[in-house]
């Protein structure tokens, strides 16, 4: 793999935070040694691609390739082992985000089957499983899975998975104690390089928080989201950035300005439209000055909220500053 990154590099950026790097780095390598090239990594090493290519492509906001990966992992799925069960969990994850919960608790669940014994931070089939179930009402399951990979997390003595485990169990416990689970999460990551999950645990407290209605709820909340707006920012986070987005929002707080590598992210016809609807400018104005149809407008803004995790037209002139 001379001149090639190797998959460990790949994944290791990808879970420090830095997922700019990371995808760029795994692109590379299914480049060269991906399904369709002449020369794949072996069973296990592809489907571990394939799966950090999904998080990735899902982290920003792209299902569209999570779907296309996720089909270069069919023939994987009937399998045995771990490269099933790999296959099976990065699937979940597709599933999950395309809506369709009951399809990934199935792949979860029998990613767990196919390798019972791999660690949480390599397949943490549990955490997803316990995610899905609790959109198909199972919600006592899903507790007990979330209680049992904290668990399985904190005998593995990882960070990064028990941090993952307790953010779980956050969201599906159903008890007085989420923000006490956020911020044990936040302690166990304390002096780990972890920006992106870091910033998902900060997004969810501050949202908890908000729930709270303490005295300091909202100053706490606007810490968090403020730190976890950069770095999604930094690393083109967009679904994380509609999330913090919308939090700012219910504080009444404005979105800061996107950074310069988040704004490279916008085409130049995406800039151009943007530009002009953040002027005042109507769909069918800026159709008429760009000789486009309406329709073209539409599509590129709702390109342009996506990638700027914005939901509305009003957000866009304060997020883009006085100029593009």
């Amino acid at each position: 793999m001379d001149g090639v990154p190797s998959l460990d590099s790949a994944t290791e950026r990808v879970r420090a935070g830095s997922l700019t790097e990371g995808l760029d780095e795994l692109l590379a390598l299914h480049a060269t040694h991906g399904p369709a090239s002449s020369e794949p990594l072996p069973d296990v090493e592809l489907a571990t691609l394939l799966g950090a290519l999904i998080d990735c492509r899902l982290a920003r906001g792209e299902l569209s390739h999570a779907v296309t990966h996720g089909e270069e992992l069919t023939p994987l799925l009937s399998g045995t082992g771990l490269a099933a069960a790999l296959a099976h969990h990065a699937q979940g994850e597709v599933a999950a985000a395309l809506g369709d919960a009951d399809a990934a608790v199935a792949h979860f669940l029998t990613a767990g089957r196919l390798a019972p014994d791999a660690g949480p931070d390599q397949l943490p089939w549990r955490a997803g499983a316990a995610l899905a179930q609790l959109r198909t009402g199972q919600a006592r399951e899903a507790a007990d899975l979330a209680r049992e990979q904290v668990e399985i997390a904190r005998r593995s003595g990882s960070p990064y998975a028990m941090a993952g485990a307790l953010r779980t169990l956050a969201a599906v416990d159903a008890g007085p104690h989420r923000v006490q689970h956020l911020l044990r999460a936040r302690a166990v990551l304390a002096g780990t390089t972890a920006e992106r999950l870091s910033a998902q645990i900060d997004t969810d407290l501050a949202g908890f928080l908000l729930l709270t209605h303490a005295p300091d709820a909202e100053e706490r909340a606007l810490g968090l989201l403020r730190a976890a707006e950069e770095q999604a920012g930094r690393q083109e986070l967009w679904p994380l950035q509609g999330r913090v987005r919308r939090l700012l929002d219910r504080l009444g707080e404005q979105p800061r300005k996107v950074q310069t590598e988040a704004m490279a992210a916008l085409t130049v016809s995406e800039r151009r439209v943007a530009r002009m609807a953040a002027d005042g400018l109507t769909n069918r104005q800026i159709a008429h000055e760009l000789v486009v149809t309406v329709k073209a407008v539409e599509w590129h803004l709702s390109h342009v909220y996506r990638k700027l995790g914005i939901s509305s037209r009003s957000m866009l002139a304060a997020t883009l500053g006085v100029s593009v």
